[in-house]
């Protein structure tokens, strides 16, 4: 009897150029469409933003709030320049370019800044500002694998490198890396539930 053929899986090498390309251009899109928003706002007062849904999913009250200019100016501006170049890196890569250990250091580094950044974000936005982007968590959700996955793939490479006491931990997250992705989105997830659950319960 012929042996069944079995797909090889793909590798993280052959998957983190499409994830960096097309999360990247999904955050790009996003951040594209809040600054359009804000815009609309400062040409009409009156402009309702097509994020604003209810008073807690309201990108008004996120991108009015002092947080939403953390550096002096509208922080979508990160997320343009940030995440074009992302986008434009994994598209690079799959067109065959070859990057030096330390250009993967420059990316480790902006995606570990990039995933800080967030996370204060989101710590403001949920106890500080109390209300919810739309745009801004399509970031959330992109930023955590890229930044996650892009570190497994540095590790891998070893253009970062950690103490020796560390490689249980480290070929824990290789063995565990899906699971360890899907809890940080059920925290998050948790998080907002708990957090406004006195509205949640209102419309259930």
């Amino acid at each position: 009897m012929a042996k069944a053929h079995v797909k090889p899986k793909r590798t993280l090498e052959q998957n983190l150029p499409w994830l960096l390309l097309i999360g990247g251009l999904i955050v790009t899109f996003a951040a594209l469409m809040l600054s359009i928003e804000v815009f609309n706002r400062l040409k009409n007062p009156n402009y309702v933003p097509v994020c604003n849904l209810n008073p807690i999913l309201s990108c008004t009250s996120v991108a009015d709030s002092h947080q939403a200019e953390a550096f002096g100016f509208p922080n979508y501006f990160l997320g343009l320049a940030g995440y074009g170049a992302i986008s434009g890196i994994g598209l690079a890569w799959l067109a065959g370019a070859k990057f030096k250990r330390w250009f993967w250091r420059v990316i480790e580094t902006g995606l570990v800044f990039a995933f800080l950044f967030m996370t204060w974000l989101q710590f403001e936005t949920l106890y500080r500002i109390g209300a919810l982007c739309i745009f801004c968590m399509v970031l959330w959700a992109f930023t955590w694998p890229m930044f996650w996955y892009t570190s497994l793939y540095n590790l891998k490479q070893g253009n970062i490198k950690l103490p020796k006491q560390l490689n249980g931990v480290v070929a824990f997250a290789y063995r565990f890396h899906a699971e360890i992705l899907t809890t940080w989105y059920l925290v998050i997830i948790a998080l907002i539930l708990k957090r406004f659950w006195y509205y949640w319960k209102t419309v259930l």
